[in-house]
Parts: structure tokens; C-alpha cells; sequence
């Protein structure tokens, strides 16, 4: 639905992996819903999914200098922002006999990584001195680091070096990434994208929302990733300790409300697995506290039993970490009319 939705307006998507670890089984599901790029940040995780035989083009999101050599013999394009980084994969391109090709990054605003804009035309210009790299495009990233929006202003600078570096070089860029979920809204409400034909979707496939304000983008699932986990204890207990209080495990001096005496129930996950603040609960429950091994939940008295299992919902930051943690079991169960994946 994502490809048809943006591809109406000549937007094409890489499909981003990093949130599932690269699982063939996803992946393969991105492919077959019209994604045709498959981007990453992580080299090891690319070399994964080539070993399990996806077929796609890959591109790196993080470009190391140390894994120049690595970068150039696994994935077609990466990005960029680094002129010594760059001469690091034209040298390693040369020993291969490939022509590397690149995305230069720029800085709108967000702060993450990116070239400023009063410095691209000379960090293109000794890009294009290079013999074996290839400028194939330029892209942005907004939403992440500094949660600046993306927005007819800032997509509209972006349109406007495009224009500039192709005029100035007399070059032509195939592929304008304008961003990520994050632009979901600025393609709904913009009259004109400018030259951005390109987005890079994690959150908006994975989950089905958009990653500005949260929200669902309609038609598609929005819990097609559930976390089972089992409780190991469930008791009434006082909703304030006794005791004199200090620092918990994590350095922090937590504070209670007193509720009274409370069912509270304990499940077999922890901070180690999951980021705890993405997780959403049953209805019925409440997340109260956590450690690193387990979740602390406040049952409002519903009596959950030693053995029975909790179903949350996650955000991307809680999907990225259970499916990096070894310690959650990924499932896959098929749907009538599509595929879920379930982390148990």
C-alpha cells in the first residue's frame, strides 16, 4: 500500500531493515509489497541478508572509514558525509575494479549527520575528483536526532541544491531521498514535492504509522508485531516501599504514589530485552516499573495467575530492541491474508 501510495507521485522506497535485524522472512515480505531497496545501517546485517539470498539493492545508512573495504564489496551505495571516508572506498573500489556509488548527505536542521549546505559544492566537487566513486544522489534526514519535521521549507532547500549541483557540475542525481516515516504528512499536504523521489520507510511499514506524530496511516496494520511475555509472580503487595530509599540499579532515585495494597504481577522481561517506556500494555494493566530482567505491572486487580502470558504492543524504539535481543523468541505466524510477525 506504501509503494501505490507514494508511487502515484514517482516517489520509490528503500525498505529499511535495521528495526528487524535484517529477518529474511521480512524482508522478503517488503520485496514482495513493491520495495525494490533494502537499507541498513549496519554492513554485518546486509552480509546476512545477502547470505540468505535476498535479492535486492542494498545501501548502507552508516558509513564507517574502518569498513571502507567492506562497504565496497557488499552493498551498492552508502551514504556519505566524510571526504576521507570517501577516498578510503575509492581506494578499496580501485583494488576491486567497481565504481562505488554514493549518497551525499546534507544537514537541514535535524543534526544528525549531513553536510551544511553553504559546504556542499565543494565537498561534491572533490567528491567528483574520485575515480571510482559514483554521486548517484543526495538525500536528508529529519525526525531522528533533533525531531525537526520535515516540511515544504526544508524539502524545498533540498529540491533547490539538487538544482544548484546539477547546474553547477553539470551532473544529473537519480535519487533525492527526502527523508523518512517522518515525511508522511508533508506528501499528504504538499502541493509540489519538489525533486525528493525517494523516502527510506522503517516505522510506516513496520507498524504502519508515521513517525512524527504517531499516528496510523490508514488501511494498514498497526500491530502486525506483538511481545508475549510470561508472569512469574503475581501477589497483592503495598504500592509503596518500606524502607529507606536511595539509588536503584540504574542510578536513579525513583519516587511512588501510594495506592494501597495492589495485585501486581511480575513478567520475564526486562530492560535488557526492551525498551520498556515503548511498550503498551493490555488495557487492564499497567506498567509501574521495571528492572533489567523483569516488568513490574499493576493488574487493577485483575488476578493474573504464575504461568499466564502478557501481550504488548511496541513502538519502533521497543521493536528495534527485542528484535536485537537474544533472549526474545521471533515467531512468525500466517494470517489468511498476510503474515504477521510476532516476538514471543
Amino acid at each position: 500500500m506504501l509503494s501505490k501510495l507514494y508511487g502515484q507521485k514517482g516517489i520509490s522506497l528503500m525498505g529499511v531493515s535495521k528495526a528487524v535485524l535484517g529477518e529474511p522472512a521480512i524482508i522478503e515480505a517488503m520485496i514482495q509489497g513493491g520495495v525494490r531497496i533494502i537499507a541498513d545501517s549496519r554492513i554485518e546485517t546486509i552480509q546476512k541478508m545477502k547470505s540468505a539470498g535476498i535479492s535486492a539493492q542494498f545501501v548502507l545508512l552508516r558509513t564507517a572509514l574502518s569498513q571502507a573495504e567492506a562497504v565496497v564489496k557488499t552493498v551498492d551505495i552508502s551514504l556519505n558525509t566524510e571526504i576521507e571516508t570517501l577516498q578510503h572506498l575509492s581506494y578499496y573500489a580501485k583494488a576491486y575494479n567497481k565504481t562505488h556509488q554514493v549518497i551525499i548527505m546534507v544537514e537541514l536542521g535535524d543534526l544528525r549527520e549531513g553536510v551544511l549546505p553553504c559546504d556542499l559544492v565543494q565537498f561534491v566537487r572533490q567528491t567528483l575528483t574520485l575515480s571510482h566513486i559514483k554521486i548517484v544522489g543526495i538525500g536528508c534526514n529529519l525526525a531522528c536526532y533533533g525531531g525537526v519535521k520535515p516540511d515544504r521549507k526544508n524539502m524545498r532547500a533540498l529540491s533547490e541544491l539538487v538544482t544548484l549541483l546539477e547546474a553547477e557540475f553539470q551532473i544529473s542525481l537519480e535519487i533525492i531521498s527526502g527523508g523518512n516515516s517522518a515525511n508522511y504528512e508533508w506528501y499528504k499536504s504538499t502541493p509540489d514535492l519538489g525533486r525528493v523521489n525517494n523516502l527510506r520507510l522503517g516505522e510506516s511499514i513496520l507498524l504502519g504509522c508515521e513517525s512524527v506524530n504517531r499516528k496510523a496511516i490508514p488501511g494498514l496494520h498497526t500491530q502486525a508485531f506483538q511481545l508475549i511475555a510470561e508472569v512469574i509472580e503475581s501477589k497483592k503487595k503495598p504500592s509503596f516501599p518500606f524502607g529507606e530509599i536511595g539509588y536503584d540499579a540504574f542510578g536513579n532515585v525513583p519516587t511512588f504514589q501510594d495506592r494501597g495494597i495492589r495485585q501486581r504481577a511480575i513478567v520475564a522481561l526486562g530492560r535488557q530485552d526492551v525498551l520498556v517506556s515503548g511498550l503498551q500494555p493490555n488495557g487492564r494493566l499497567e506498567i509501574i516499573g521495571s528492572s533489567s530482567d523483569h516488568i513490574i505491572l499493576d493488574s487493577k486487580n485483575y488476578n493474573l495467575q504464575v504461568g499466564d502470558e502478557v501481550t504488548f504492543n511496541l513502538d519502533y524504539g521497543s521493536l528495534l530492541a527485542a528484535m536485537t535481543s537474544p533472549f526474545i523468541r521471533k515467531q512468525f505466524v500466517a494470517s489468511k491474508s498476510h503474515t504477521s510477525h510476532a516476538a514471543a
